[in-house]
């Protein structure tokens, strides 16, 4: 760094700079300089004549001075670039440095917090303000770029590459505050770093007191050449080949195919791909040839340089100031607000423009509503957002379509529980009058007798989602959940194939903020205990059992209490159930009377909605914080423990009910004159006369469209509408790209999304032998599902990073387990819940006829009204002299030895139930498991065309290898005749070795080192590792050591 200093009179400082690779500044002086200043104030000034004031010429050469001495390697570079030029951004649509060349790769935010105002008319405030040395455009007609230097004191000129400081007294500013001015420094430090790794950067003016504060990234080609090799980003290579043709009859049907859907196609650019494919491979700087480079500003897509910068900020230190890695931890600890890319422009096409970026392409035909009939343009979205939610929306795409031939099943099992219904004998007998069924009364004292015809409508409901086509559905159901899982799989791989993610690697992961300080704070403590032990060895220390032992109690405790905070509310909904139905008995209104089971279920089905809907918005919260307790080192592992926990939290806050419901409702009831009661005054509740099941349907229905529809249309539409309204309203001025992408709602991740397409799942899949027409449902909130949340992430949602992701992680697992889970739940649900397997045993068992005639007699048992418990029969009476009444339950009647005992029938229908589930899972165990060996998991056309990439990848490197040769050859052929003093190989001889690693002849290097260093040198393209550890790099002595990296 060459630095030279003096002053003219005029309080200027001129400090020569050398410019880096990147265009900026770096000074081992105005970095340290600026920080101590910050109490006047840092303004930019562009290229125009800089007024002088006057300025103590001692306390400047006093402040140079200490600078230097306590300057150290970290600070040697600090970036300064202002934008100064176009406050507006007229030209670019703030998608640009102010040059309008650079792109805006990634934006850190901040809030200034500053208490007056930082700049007053020039000429009346002291301030320190720095010249920028080349990254702004130079101003047409400026006379300090003319040269002419007017003003300036000595009629110097101004020149690129000289940086002016202006210092003064700061007498008119404020000083920060402590923590503000602490930030500040550890701003300084990490901005200074990644210019170090090759980042440009562009500040905004401090035109307000308060507020937003943007810093813009910019990664120029070098920076991305590297980093792209570093992580083996797979480009596509000027090769193409020939995909394999179908031939014969399936060619012809996939052509008749491709014309129906044809109308059902995004009208997207590159959707189709055709019939060849690029080649792809990992990015080399040593093969760019391979690649069709047509422009670097376009060769990497937005997303991509996105990542890459994204990748530089998570590593990079701030080891002077708070001893930290990555721009995660700086956000967790304040430094900065925010992070993130920038979406490509507004979603709106405004005007006729012909080219629209690919946001206005997404939000035409994918983000809309009206776009619902189309297929998915996953490719683009992948682009566009990365690989990670591509294959979200492509899982769920393959979801939501493998719903349509579910609903149309559930569809005709529903239509046949219609057709049957004025045909179904068990139900024609508890409608039929004339058989004069007397049932025991509901309630002790206050409720009467009553006619079982009274619940005619309750069993013609039940019909209609419990019949033997039930039992079909369910099987074809639990196959479904597995040919679900295979064809994803199958989806998963062929896009891994499509999007070059095959082979890849998993990307290396920093520690997580609270990790780093939980380490950090045991290395001060083990430091204070033991004073003696040495800096690196205290740097090993690392977090074990004990550390993580108070957070795995916590949780452990907290989850079984919120687990009985679930069984609470189920329980205090029952509670309301039967208190509600023992007071409703008791009014004297005889239509009140007659709803109390209608009313009573509608109630309570509404009041565990309302209950599930807090609930999981408080056991997501708490989930979370329960993970962060745990100090996972990495975001994966904390992501799936999040996962985990809230997944297991979710689940049983919306399936408690449900299983009271199918498994333990009226199971627990006792008979007549030995009831089981709640607080000694109330009775359990019983099933309704036609079974649990229509009750259980009820249950599940309304919680399913409850949950769907309120979670959509609140919790994901009217939050942000209400949230982008005052956006809106707090705009004074048509804003930057950079003010429109910070104002919306931040990139939380896929977590919620999963969550609520894996909860929907279960209802699909668990008890769809209770409710058919749960796919159809379940479709219809999909339909809507994709174009909501693309509409969310295209329009509400900052542009999250373009993460990499080889398959849908741990919720694959999941999906696998609730598939298997919903064959056991769904063989219970048939056994126990619905009179599928009684009516069986009746038909072939007990009927004179072997029909269903005296189904209906034989499943109420007696009970002799004399033996009711005192006080416990009905006190009025509007039925007569009643000497038996009936209840529903295999037992002996009155007049047996053993009356009230269980029957012989009650255990003849329990050994079928449990025959029925053994069958049943066996059964669909046995079909899932053939379904999966029939169907493979990688189809055969991706199989031939990986092994075909493969062949083609090596025949690409070996005629590049063979051409390199040749052209060595001939240059060292011409050498020798230019050269024939010197020592020309003879046939056969062989290349002389050079280096270990080289693959070029001595002969060779040498003549283009030429004499005195006046020829062309070989320069080196590979990447130079002194950029991260700080380290000065090797001496001509290691030369032969790192040759390894220079070879051709």
């Amino acid at each position: 760094m060459a630095h030279e200093s003096r002053t003219n009179g005029a309080g200027f400082i001129r400090a020569a700079t050398v410019l880096s690779e990147s265009s900026s500044i770096h000074s081992d002086v105005l970095y340290p300089l600026t920080r101590d200043m910050s109490r006047v104030g840092l303004d930019p000034k562009s290229y125009s004549v800089l007024q002088p004031e006057a300025a103590n010429d001692e306390e400047v050469q006093r402040l140079f001075q200490r600078n230097r001495m306590n300057n150290t390697p970290s600070e040697d570079k600090m970036p300064v670039v202002d934008s100064t030029q176009d406050p507006q951004g007229h030209g670019n649509g703030g998608l640009y440095f102010f040059d309008g060349r650079r792109k805006v790769d990634y934006v850190l935010v901040y809030h200034q917090r500053r208490h007056s105002s930082l700049r007053t008319a020039i000429g009346t405030s002291d301030r320190l303000s720095v010249v920028s040395n080349g990254n702004f455009p130079v101003t047409v007609g400026s006379d300090a770029v003319a040269g002419r230097g007017e003003g300036i004191p000595g009629g110097e000129a101004v020149i690129v590459g000289e940086v002016f400081v202006e210092l003064g007294g700061g007498e008119g500013d404020e000083a920060t505050e402590p923590a503000d001015h602490e930030m500040q420094v550890i701003r300084q430090e990490f901005e200074a770093n990644l210019m170090e790794a090759g980042l440009e950067i562009e500040r905004d003016r401090e035109l307000k007191t308060h507020g937003p504060s943007f810093t813009r990234l910019h990664a120029p080609w070098p920076l991305l050449c590297r980093e792209a090799e570093f992580l083996k980003i797979k480009v596509p290579t000027k090769t193409s080949y020939e995909l394999k043709e179908e031939t014969g009859f399936s060619a012809g049907m996939s052509s008749v195919w491709r014309k129906l859907n044809q109308p059902f196609q995004p009208k997207v650019p590159h959707q189709d791909h055709g019939r060849t494919k690029l080649l792809s491979h990992c990015f080399s700087r040593d093969k760019l040839h391979l690649y069709n480079i047509t422009s670097k500003d376009t060769f990497f897509d937005n997303a991509t340089r996105g990542r890459i910068v994204y990748e530089i900020l998570r590593r990079t230190v701030c080891v002077r100031t708070c001893q930290t890695i990555g721009i995660t931890t700086l956000i967790a600890k304040g430094v900065y607000d925010s992070a993130f890319p920038l979406h490509d422009g507004d979603f709106q096409v405004t005007g006729h423009s012909k080219e629209k970026n690919d946001r206005q392409l997404l939000h035409e035909e994918w983000a809309r509503y009206s776009a619902f009939y189309k297929y998915q343009p996953i490719d683009l979205v992948r682009k566009y957002f990365g690989e990670k939610i591509g294959l979200y929306f492509a899982w769920l795409g393959v979801y939501t379509q493998l719903l349509i031939p579910a609903s149309i099943v559930g569809i005709i099992v529903f239509g046949y529980g219609v057709a049957t219904v004025d045909t179904n004998i068990p139900s024609l007998e508890m409608c039929d009058e004339r058989l004069n069924f007397t049932m025991c009364p509901l309630c002790d004292g206050a409720c009467d007798f009553w006619h079982l015809s009274t619940a005619c409508g309750t069993a013609r409901a039940s019909h209609l989602f419990d019949n033997p086509a039930t039992v079909l559905f369910a099987v074809f159901m639990s196959l479904w959940a597995v040919l679900f899982l295979e064809q994803w799989k199958r989806r998963q791989i062929s896009l891994s194939f499509s999007w070059d993610l095959t082979g890849i690697e998993e990307d290396e992961e920093h520690p997580r903020p609270r990790y780093e300080t939980i380490l950090l704070q045991k290395r001060q403590r083990m430091q204070k205990k033991k004073k003696k032990k040495k800096k690196n060895e205290a740097a090993k220390e690392k977090l074990t059992w004990k550390d993580h032992l108070p957070g795995y109690c916590i949780n452990v405790s907290s989850i079984l209490f919120m687990f009985g905070l679930t069984f609470s509310v189920v329980f205090g909904v029952i509670i309301y159930r039967i208190t509600v139905s023992a007071l409703m008995a008791m009014s004297p209104d005889l239509e009140t009377k007659s709803n109390v089971r209608v009313t009573v279920t509608a109630t309570a089905v509404i009041i565990n909605l309302v209950v599930i809907l807090i609930l999981d918005e408080i056991y997501g919260a708490v989930a979370f914080w329960l993970t962060d307790l745990e100090i996972h080192k990495t975001e994966t592992n904390f992501e799936e423990h999040l996962i985990l926990k809230t997944f297991l939290l979710k689940f049983m806050n919306a399936y408690a009910p449900i299983f009271y419901v199918a498994f333990f409702k009226g199971r627990f009831v006792g008979r007549p004159g030995s009831y089981v009661y709640v607080f000694n005054n109330y009775r359990m509740e019983e099933c309704a006369p036609g079974g649990c099941l229509i009750e259980l349907c009820i249950q599940l229905s309304i919680i399913m469209l409850g949950k769907q529809l309120i979670q959509n249309n609140i919790f994901e539409i009217g939050i942000p509408k209400l949230k982008k309204l005052e956006n809106e309203e707090e705009r004074s001025r048509p804003p930057q790209q950079w003010n429109l992408d910070h104002a919306l709602v931040p990139f939380e991740g896929l977590t919620p999304e999963y969550m609520e397409m894996i909860i929907q799942f279960g209802f699909v899949s668990l008890f769809v032998a209770s409710f058919p027409l749960a796919p159809l449902f379940a479709l219809l909130n999909n339909i809507i599902e994709i174009r909501l949340d693309a509409k969310k992430f295209v329009t509400e949602l900052r542009r999250p990073v373009a993460l990499r992701a080889k398959d849908i992680g741990i919720w694959y697992n999941i999906l696998s387990g609730m598939g298997k889970f919903s064959v056991i739940i769904n063989a219970f649900v048939i056994s126990f819940t619905s009179d599928f397997v009684p009516r069986l045993v009746y038909q072939y068992m007990y009927s004179q006829t072997g029909t269903m005639n005296g189904f209906i007699d034989h499943t109420l048992s007696y009970f002799n009204v004399s033996n009711f418990k005192p006080g416990t029969a009905p006190h009025n009476s509007q039925h007569g002299d009643i000497i038996f009444c009936r209840y529903k339950d295999y037992r002996e009647p009155p007049w047996s030895p053993e009356a009230y005992h269980f029957s012989k029938q009650y255990w003849c229908v329990l050994a079928a139930r449990l025959a029925f589930v053994i069958l049943f899972q066996n059964l669909v165990m046995f079909l899932s498991l053939l379904v999966a060996w029939v169907i493979p998991d990688v189809p055969k056309t991706i199989m031939e065309q990986l092994k075909q990439e493969k062949k083609l990848l090596v025949d690409v490197f070996l005629r590049k290898e063979k051409e390199k040769f040749q052209l060595i050859q001939s240059l060292f052929a011409k050498d020798a005749t230019l050269h024939p003093t010197g020592h020309p190989l003879l046939p056969g001889q062989g290349f002389p070795e050079l280096g270990r690693y080289s693959t070029l002849p001595p002969g060779f290097t040498q003549g283009l080192a030429g004499d005195g260093g006046g020829g062309a040198r070989m320069r080196c393209r590979a990447a130079s590792f002194s950029q991260f550890s700080r380290q000065i790099p090797p001496s001509a002595k290691n030369e032969n050591e790192t040759s390894r990296h220079t070879a051709v």
